[in-house]
């Protein structure tokens, strides 16, 4: 089979993520206009993979002339909520606009900075600081090891940093492909997309080394009985909203052929994707071990178990959207794909994800 198909899906899946960006509406806070007529709203795109403190030099450039003197302490807000300078501006985008705000309307402040809410932030020095952390972090949970990160000559490290603030995909992947952070594979790509040279026998299941990919999960609550987006209650304060680091490990198990999206969840959120198994009653062609009932529990008290379908239903009606760099994707798509093409440049996968509770 030839795997120029798939190459080519993902080298434009990837190309456009590296490209994509969020239009941006931003308006000064009337507390910071000192000049009058109050200045109009200034519109520019911001990169799905950047972060606002790297906008704030052209921002502020917009509205110098109306700003009071004084030393400058910028955040921005979005409905009451001061955005947090860390998270990628994509991510921000997907996890507080259920429906799709374009442009996004924004506020920004030049002082006043909430210390209680927000981390310290001293600009581009704060950011590359946390993205070359973050770097550091995924690289230890692929590898084991961050040393690969931490042996970067000054070089590589100025020109990774450039690449992502530019967004240079090629001279990204020029410096990236040296940490050996990738590519994430699943036993079925590698087994029957990419035989061994030289042998035509499967590789045993042994002989495949398992690999785990860097997620942070952000999952925000929403009213449990929300039937269309817009009607979404906006979040009024960072603890609605659950920030979770959890590597996924990608490894062969008898019956599936391939990792997907929704077994990734399932892995990865159980409180909100798994479901138990149905209950099945023991018959004359039943091994000793394949009771679903715990040792000592007699069968005749164990509870009835919702089917398949039913649970299905269920789980559905909890998880009312998963988010990836803009996309509702299908569950069934392949983890490894999403992971490949959809991590940002410091190799985190992030996943929003809304649960009706």
């Amino acid at each position: 089979m030839s795997t120029a198909p798939r190459d080519a899906w993902s080298e434009e899946a990837a190309g456009w993520h590296w490209i994509g960006a969020v239009p941006l509406q931003v308006h000064l806070h009337d507390a910071d206009v000192a000049a009058l007529p109050p200045p109009p709203p200034f519109h520019l795109f911001g990169p799905r993979i950047g972060y606002f403190p790297l906008l704030v030099s052209i921002i502020k450039a917009h509205f110098s002339s109306s700003l009071p003197p004084g030393v400058d302490t910028v955040w921005f807000e979005y409905k009451g909520l001061p955005l947090k300078w860390y998270m990628p501006i994509g991510v921000l985008f997907d996890l507080l606009c259920a429906e799709p705000e374009r442009p996004w309307n924004l506020t920004v402040h030049f002082r006043g900075y909430p210390a209680d809410i927000l981390s310290p932030c001293e600009g581009e020095d704060s950011v590359k600081w946390n993205y070359n952390n973050s770097l550091k972090e995924a690289a230890f949970i692929i590898t084991g090891n961050s040393k690969n990160v931490m042996n970067m000559s000054q070089a590589d490290q100025l020109a990774m940093w450039e690449s992502v603030r530019k967004r240079d995909a090629d001279s990204y992947m020029d410096i990236s492909t040296k940490l050996k952070l990738g590519p994430f594979e699943d036993h079925f790509w590698t087994s029957s997309l990419e035989p061994r040279q030289g042998s035509d026998e499967p590789e045993s299941p042994g002989s495949v080394k398992p690999c785990r990919v860097p997620v942070r999960l952000y999952v925000r609550r929403v009213q449990e009985d929300l039937e269309y987006l817009e009607d979404a209650i906006p979040v009024s304060d960072w603890e609605s909203v659950s920030y979770i680091n959890r590597p996924f490990e990608i490894r062969k198990e008898g019956g599936r052929r391939i990792t997907t999206l929704e077994h990734a969840l399932e892995t990865l959120l159980p409180e909100f994707f798994g479901s138990k198994p149905t209950a099945r009653a023991a018959g004359p062609d039943s091994a000793p071990g394949d009771s679903d009932t715990t040792p000592g529990t007699p069968r005749d008290r164990e509870p009835a178990s919702a089917s398949p379908q039913e649970m299905d239903v269920a789980k559905k009606a909890r998880v009312k959207l998963v988010r990836i760099q803009g996309m509702e994707l299908s569950l069934d798509t392949p983890f490894p794909w999403v992971a490949n093409n959809l991590r940002n440049p410091e190799c985190f996968l992030h996943v929003c994800v809304y649960i009706g509770a």
